[in-house]
């Protein structure tokens, strides 16, 4: 193992190489920072670069696009509450809070620390035991993977303790977005009401640019006086940004949002769009302090960002192991390997093991390069907090507009963004939560596609939901999950009504 290790060292380090992992690294730190663009777009930009480039080359350069794309997510999730990337969803809910009371500094400290955490955890992973998990992840058939989604769907009920009936609506409402469209089996379209635009369906980063952006400027837009702009007067930062007390008492958190980081990577098709999310709830089910999240506390950026992040290397497990991608990135690296004559699969190891290596190592240097870079950039990236508001709202409606456009070049998808930032401001303003509706959209293709799939396979039956052993571990815990949260709930009703 050392010594392939060794092995894939020496092919990465020449200055050719090195260079295109530093260029890849800030490329995607850009595209991930910028609401509307996302790590896909920054790959799927620079893939025609890389066919006439050495093998590993291209793929330090597409490495470095990833790494950077998933982490500079964090940058405008903390300032602007406007997720990046799908990934960084739940780094908006506490790390904003930070930022808007004065710790911008922290919070970005917090996220770059535990997004290089997140990453170096997933390669650890990727470099040791990558065949024995995806082993297991091998056995996963439909019916697993819809008790899954059943499961992390049911993690929302951590989200919206306290509203739950508004929270199932707002649930309710992505799930019900996610249905216009192509069928999921016979691709016919449904719920599109006569307007052929919706035959194709809404893509996900129209949907979080309206729920986030959109609806936050609409928000900015409506509030009274001046926008205050004091709140970076006096920013600091020391070290690393946070105490060594705060770093260590961080240590479960971060070991238990990598390890659901890296499990969810590894399922193909889901990503660190779901895993920031329930790495997040499962960190607010089992603080002592649950009512705290949301409020600006770095346990909430610490699960967020540790899970998305692993969720790279959980990914590249089944891409180089077994040829499956486990999201839209890799799907796009499985087509950079194919372009280059190599098969992904266990023959990869033996027949390319310097390759492979190779991919492992520029991971590691990548993923120093971004620590590196971010907190160089920590005091630029805070200081657009002190932009005039009157000036970056209408440059964040312009980015937003672009990167919609930009991603099917369709202009439906810019009005798609108006439209649902128009709804999400109007859901707040009724007291719903916006982030049920993301959770509702991501998990909803995947039950109904594995439930259809499921029943097919047993000839109209659902007992093989309930009987095999994975499948129904899932389910019994979804379960209890639902009875726990309608337990608490009630106890919290009738003891207010008790102390009345």
């Amino acid at each position: 193992m050392l010594e392939l290790i060794a092995i894939g060292f020496q092919e990465i380090m020449n200055p050719m190489c090195l260079a295109l992992i530093f260029g890849g690294t800030m490329l995607g730190i850009i595209f991930g920072a910028i609401p509307g663009l996302s790590a896909t777009m920054a790959i799927a930009l620079c893939l025609p670069l890389t066919y006439g480039m050495e093998p590993i080359n291209g793929m330090a350069l597409l490495i470095g696009l990833y790494i950077g794309g998933i982490s500079g997510g964090l940058v405008s999730a903390i300032l602007l509450r406007i997720p990046g990337t799908p990934s960084s969803v739940a780094t908006c809910f506490d790390g904003h809070p930070l930022a808007a009371r004065g710790e911008a500094g922290k919070a970005l400290g917090v996220g770059i620390f535990f997004s290089f955490i997140g990453t170096l955890m997933g390669i650890i992973a990727l470099m040791f035991i990558a065949p024995s998990l995806a082993k297991v992840a091998l056995k996963f058939s439909s019916y697993e993977y819809f008790s899954v989604g059943v499961f992390s769907i049911t993690m929302m009920c951590a989200l919206i303790k306290g509203a739950i009936v508004k929270g199932l609506i707002s649930g309710f409402i992505g799930l019900s977005i996610a249905l216009v469209g192509p069928g999921r089996i016979d691709g016919l379209p449904r719920m599109t009401f006569g307007f052929h635009a919706l035959d194709g369906g809404f893509d996900i980063l129209p949907l979080l640019i309206g729920l986030f952006a959109v609806s936050e400027v609409l928000q900015e837009a409506t509030q009274k006086g001046q926008p205050k702009e004091e709140v970076l007067q006096n920013f600091k930062i020391k070290g690393l940004g946070f105490s060594l007390k705060e770093g260590i008492g961080q240590i479960p958190n971060c070991i238990r949002s990598g390890l659901i980081g890296l499990g969810i990577g590894i399922l193909p098709g889901i990503g660190g769009g779901t895993s920031n999310i329930l790495a997040y709830t499962v960190a607010k089910n089992s603080s002592k302090t649950p009512e705290k999240f949301g409020t600006g506390i770095i346990d909430g950026v610490v699960a967020s960002e540790t899970a998305n992040n692993a969720t790279i290397g959980g990914a590249l497990i089944p891409l180089l192991t077994l040829g499956i991608p486990g999201d839209a990135v890799t799907a796009l690296l499985l087509g950079s390997l194919m372009v280059h004559g190599l098969t992904p699969g266990p023959l990869l190891f033996t027949n390319n093991g310097p390759f492979v290596y190779g991919i492992f190592v520029s991971s590691l240097v990548a993923n120093v390069m971004m620590l590196l870079a971010m907190y160089l950039g920590i005091r630029l990236f805070a200081r657009v907090l002190m932009v005039p508001k009157p000036i970056l709202l209408p440059i964040i409606m312009v980015l937003c507009c672009v990167g919609a456009y930009g991603l099917n070049n369709r202009v439906f998808d810019v009005y798609a963004v108006l439209g649902f930032g128009l709804l999400a401001f109007a859901l707040q303003k009724g007291g719903f939560p916006t982030s049920p509706i993301i959770l509702g959209f991501v998990l909803g293709p995947m039950i109904e596609t594995n439930l259809l799939r499921g029943m097919m396979q047993s000839e109209g039956s659902f007992l093989p939901f309930l009987t095999r052993p994975i499948s129904a571990v899932f389910l019994l815990i979804a379960v209890a999950v639902i009875a726990w949260t309608v337990t608490q709930e009630l106890r919290a009703y009738y003891g207010k009504k008790a102390s009345k």
